[in-house]
């Protein structure tokens, strides 16, 4: 028997639940503030928070400061492994393309599939970008979707409009499922039954995005005529993502559906088209309508892409901190071996992580427990508990304090074995693939240190009890709490630009809650991080990347007040359904993990 060194106190202020609260949440609050107010940089935000976290739980839950630190170690490393370690491969393979050309080759070919802008938006900002989002994440999706669409003589305005309302149904299975990963971290609950819960909201979000945009670029006469493709790309989008998150692989959930919808949207252009084809004129307002829709004619903008800002500065086209190009070159042919190269590395992820995942003498079976080994990709997995860390909850059950270190068989690992094969299948040398890793791990140095500090605070608090306190006290909501449980997940990613960070962050907050409430605490982590995609496009992180990205740098408020309305709409949508999953009207639709049965 291990003795602890910290029992949890869930009322550790006058044995009240509602002052404990307020103490609890400080530190939520406190990042929240330096975020959205005073705009001080993640990484700092995130470390002034952590010390305040770490005194209230030292001087307010009496937890010792050995324990509060050592469970802050224990959120970084595994913010650094497996999360981060997903980003850095996932964005490498991503520059490989990047450094060989044959992202642009990417682009021709979807610029080559139509000229009506309203299918574009589609394909470029909702199919590509998912496919942006499954590889890279983290705002990499509204930067380049951005950059593309002006370069196919979109306005910057409504191309920043189009690509940060395109980027929500995809981003909870982001960066190959980097969120649900954090998710099941923080609450112990197993990836799969997470992956498949998500699995069965967000698609149904999916179905209405690209109607949406549409309607944002060419408004109601864009519904009238654009509908079909809108919904084939919905349709095709959900389905992949719904059989690919509760059936085949929940790391693959978002490039299955992206190619899905790719594919179907190709398909379907080749037997039908638009009464006309919608070219953004001259006279057209960018700004024209609170939701961005504005009837337009045939023509083309003024300013060019990647010529300089009206304003003064460089051209657009530079302004992407991974690089991307902007001109697309309409009279560059590429050869169907150039387009196979195109495609490769992301079927080369895909062969790999359903070979990992689905051939079951490959993928074997995780060890059982502490000291235990496994097999096939998993016999060199290894669980340790943490060294120096136990404690008790306030009913003296002991609180998991393990590391789990699959070094072959996380998804950060499988990622750098498809990079590998993508190096011979586009032909990198490993000295140019080598710089590409070095200018990976330069670009991401901020957003890891941001990834740790933000997990680490996660920690404290869970470890601590100030999540458990906050639980208990927002489930004092009772049923009404699985309406409410979307709206913190979107309060969360609204603040910190993150739907991982906002899952670390309350991940553990709603299962708690959950409990207390008599509700499916898988539903309800589930709707955390379903709620947050819908953060996403009002965050002045993703906001500032629109920006900058097509050269309008101080106008995130004209941003911000197109995109609320659609983050508004969708965000109640999504309370709605997750409303009604908690009732016997949809409760069929929720996943069944015995194990965490109230």
């Amino acid at each position: 028997m291990i003795l602890a060194n910290y029992q949890q106190d869930y009322t550790p202020v006058g044995h009240s639940l509602g002052l404990s609260s307020i103490i609890a949440i400080l530190p939520l609050l406190i990042l929240f503030v330096l975020l959205g107010v005073v705009r001080m940089k993640a990484w700092l935000a995130s470390l002034i928070s952590l010390v305040v976290a770490v005194v209230l739980a030292v001087a307010v839950y009496s937890m010792p400061l050995a324990d509060a630190l050592n469970s802050g170690l224990l959120g970084a490393a595994f913010g650094f492994f497996p999360i981060m370690w997903i980003v850095i491969n996932a964005i490498w393979v991503y520059n490989l393309t990047v450094e060989t050309g044959h992202f642009d080759v990417l682009r021709r070919s979807f610029a080559s599939i139509s000229d009506d802008q309203r299918v574009q938006a589609i394909l470029i900002a909702f199919s590509f970008g998912a496919l942006m989002e499954a590889l890279a994440g983290f705002g990499t999706p509204v930067a380049i979707s951005s950059v593309m669409l002006i370069a196919l003589g979109f306005k910057p305005l409504k191309a920043a409009t189009v690509a940060l309302v395109a980027n929500t149904a995809p981003v909870a299975f982001g960066a190959i499922a980097v969120p649900i990963t954090t998710l099941a971290g923080v609450t112990s609950l197993p990836v799969d039954d997470l992956g498949a819960m998500v699995g069965r909201q967000t698609p149904v979000l999916a179905l209405f995005v690209p109607l949406a945009l549409v309607f944002i670029v060419d408004g109601r006469r864009g519904l009238r005529q654009t509908w079909p493709p809108a919904v084939v790309c919905g349709v095709s989008f959900a389905i992949f993502q719904y059989l690919s998150s509760n059936y085949w692989s929940v790391p693959l959930a978002d490039i299955i559906a992206a190619l899905a919808s790719m594919l179907a949207v190709l398909a379907f252009t080749r037997v039908w088209h638009a009464e006309e084809t919608y070219q953004e004129s001259d006279e057209s307002d960018p700004l024209d309508g609170v939701l961005g829709g504005a009837d337009g004619g045939s023509g083309r903008p003024q300013t060019p892409a990647g010529a300089p800002d009206p304003a003064g500065g460089e051209s657009v086209a530079t302004r992407l901190p991974i690089r991307a190009r902007a001109d697309i070159d309409r009279d560059t042919h590429d050869s169907p071996l150039d387009v196979f190269k195109a495609y490769a590395p992301y079927l080369a992820v895909i062969v790999v992580f359903v070979l990992a995942t689905r051939v079951p003498a490959i993928t074997g079976k995780p060890p059982a427990g502490v000291g235990a080994t496994g097999t096939g990709l998993e016999s060199v997995t290894r669980i340790v508990n943490w060294p120096g860390l136990h404690i008790l909850k306030a009913n003296g059950d002991p609180v998991a304090t393990t590391f789990k270190l699959n070094y072959l068989s996380a998804a950060g690992s499988l990622l750098l074995i498809a990079g590998l094969i993508s190096m011979v299948l586009i032909q990198v040398g490993p000295r140019r693939a080598l710089r590409a890793y070095g200018r990976t791990l330069d670009q991401l140095k901020f957003a890891v240190l941001t990834v740790m500090l933000v997990l680490g605070l996660g920690y404290i608090m869970n470890e601590s009890g100030e999540t458990t306190t906050l639980g208990l006290w927002v489930a004092g909501a009772g049923g009404a709490f699985a309406f409410l449980s979307p709206i913190l997940g979107w309060l969360g990613v609204a603040v910190t630009g993150s739907d991982t960070s906002s899952n670390s962050l309350f991940g553990a907050l709603q299962i708690t809650a959950a409990h207390q409430a008599g509700l499916s605490p898988t539903l309800m982590a589930a709707a955390n991080s379903s709620g947050g995609v819908l953060g996403k496009m009002i965050s002045p992180q993703n906001l500032a990347i629109a920006a900058a990205a097509v050269g309008f740098e101080g106008r995130e408020g004209i941003l911000f007040r197109r995109v609320i309305v659609w983050s508004v709409v969708f965000m109640l949508f999504m309370c709605a359904l997750v409303y009604l999953q908690s009732t016997p009207v949809l409760d069929w639709m929720v996943v069944n993990t015995s194990a965490t049965t109230p």
